[in-house]
This record gives structure tokens, C-alpha cells and sequence, in this order.
């Protein structure tokens, strides 16, 4: 595999093993991805058909929230666990509305980081960081962000990927309790359904990436808000958190795997 390491993919990236922020790119279409990572997608695509339209329906919420946070004055995003680059990035959403307004992404896969600052390099309101969302101390430092002010902090598919071992719930804690008044939280997250066809295939599966995942019940991801505000419809299924048209929403919104809310901070 060694052979086929493209001219931008840092020598720190195992192409030999899949990984989840690769996976989702395949799954929304982007081509920053290896052949391991279109393997593993396939096979999770053969146990599980609603990964692909479960993805792009999460894609479409955080283009929903960030409009949402621009709309009610948010001039700056971190989004944590950003991901690879693809239609509709946060800066581009953001920006549209408002050409001043600044995005840190974070995100600790090396490809993500270098596709980000390939893409970011003539955008000055806009930066890449390689971090950890359970170490918030980096983070919560970054020149580009002013922490006197209010502030979006997106983590949209990224804690299902976060084992409980590594406290989650605290880390989230400290991003929030480092927010201004007016600040939202904005994320999504897949939730624990036994009865979810397929759901011990796509466990083994993941056990093989460099990322495997885990599910939360509703209350554990609510527990994620704590000390905020819900904005309405509160915490749902994707499609139905502000949907553009009732269409959009459809008879099974279950379908959409993953839980989706946004708070603000009082």
C-alpha cells in the first residue's frame, strides 16, 4: 500500500487501516479517501443501506445549525472533529452570510488537516488545527477565536466515536463553560437502538478501523447539553431539527440513525 501514499498524504497516516473521518468523505461522496477506507464503507453499506443517506442527512443539519448561528449573530465556529473537506464546509456557509465571520476547524486525522489547509490557505478568517476533543486546553487557546464573545462550538458526529473511558461529558463541559453568554452547541450523535438491523455487523466492522464507535441512549446525549438552553425543536432525529420542507423529513426520520440538537448558552 505504501506505493500508493498520494504526494499530499502525510507518511503519519496508516493507509493500511480504515478510518472513520475517511469513511464519512466516501460516504458524502468526496474522494480524500483510501482503498481500505472504500472497502470497510462497502462492507458497512452491505450490513447497514441507511449509513450513505444517514450521512448526508447529518451533513445537511450542520449546514442547517451553522446558518442558524450565523442567522442569530454568531460571528465565530470552532467546529471539533471537522472532519475531511466537503461541499458546504462551515466557513463556506458561514461566510456566505457573513464574509467576516471566522472558523477554527480541529481535527485530529492527518488528512483531514491537510486537505483543510490546502482549501484554507487564501482564507484569512478561517484556520486549521490539529487537536483532540478531549483536550480543549489547545483549542481553547487559538488566537483565532475570542472567547469574550459568543461563539458556535460544533461537534456534529464526532462523541459516537469517543469511548466513555476518555470522559467525553467532561471534555464537552469545559468547551462549554469557556463559552460567552449567547454561545450554542451545536451536535449530532448516533443513538443506542437494539433492535437496529444489522447493528452487531456494523459494531465488528468499526472494531477493525482506527476508529471504533459507540452509541449513546437520549439521555446520555442530552447530558451533553447540560447547563444550556435548548433551542427549539430541541434534541430529534436530523431531518427533523428545522427541516426546509416538510418533504424533507419523510414518513421514517429514525432512518437517519443519528440525534441532533442545538443550545445556547444563557
Amino acid at each position: 500500500m505504501t506505493g500508493d501514499r498520494p504526494s499530499w498524504a502525510p507518511e503519519s497516516i496508516d493507509l493500511d487501516r480504515p478510518n472513520a473521518a475517511r469513511i464519512y468523505d466516501y460516504l458524502l461522496g468526496g474522494a480524500a479517501n483510501f482503498e481500505q477506507d472504500r472497502v470497510f464503507a462497502e462492507k458497512l453499506l452491505e450490513v447497514m443501506p441507511l449509513a450513505r443517506p444517514a450521512a448526508r442527512l447529518n451533513r445537511a443539519f450542520l449546514r442547517r445549525a451553522v446558518r442558524f448561528c450565523t442567522q442569530s449573530g454568531i460571528k465565530q465556529f470552532i467546529d471539533v472533529g471537522s472532519g475531511i473537506p466537503t461541499a458546504g464546509n462551515v466557513h463556506e456557509i458561514a461566510q456566505a452570510v457573513d464574509p467576516d465571520a471566522r472558523v477554527l476547524y480541529v481535527d485530529n486525522e492527518p488528512v483531514a488537516v491537510t486537505h483543510s489547509e490546502l482549501l484554507l490557505r487564501d482564507n484569512p478568517n478561517a484556520m486549521v488545527m490539529h487537536g483532540d476533543l478531549t483536550d480543549p486546553g489547545p483549542v481553547l487557546t487559538s488566537p483565532l477565536i475570542d472567547y469574550s464573545q459568543p461563539v458556535a462550538v460544533l461537534m456534529v458526529a464526532v462523541l459516537h466515536f469517543i469511548p466513555d473511558s476518555s470522559t467525553p461529558h467532561d471534555a464537552v463541559a469545559q468547551y462549554v463553560s469557556a463559552m460567552a453568554p449567547g454561545s450554542f452547541l451545536v451536535l449530532s450523535h448516533g443513538v443506542e437502538n437494539p433492535s437496529l438491523e444489522g447493528r452487531d455487523e456494523v459494531d465488528r466492522l468499526y472494531q477493525e478501523s482506527s476508529s471504533p464507535g459507540v452509541r449513546r441512549t437520549p439521555e446520555d446525549i442530552t447530558r451533553f447539553f447540560e447547563g444550556l438552553e435548548f433551542v427549539e425543536p430541541g434534541l430529534v432525529w436530523t431531518p427533523e431539527w428545522r427541516p426546509e420542507s416538510p418533504e424533507d423529513v419523510g414518513e421514517h426520520p429514525e432512518a437517519s440513525l443519528v440525534f441532533a440538537g442545538v443550545a445556547r448558552k444563557a
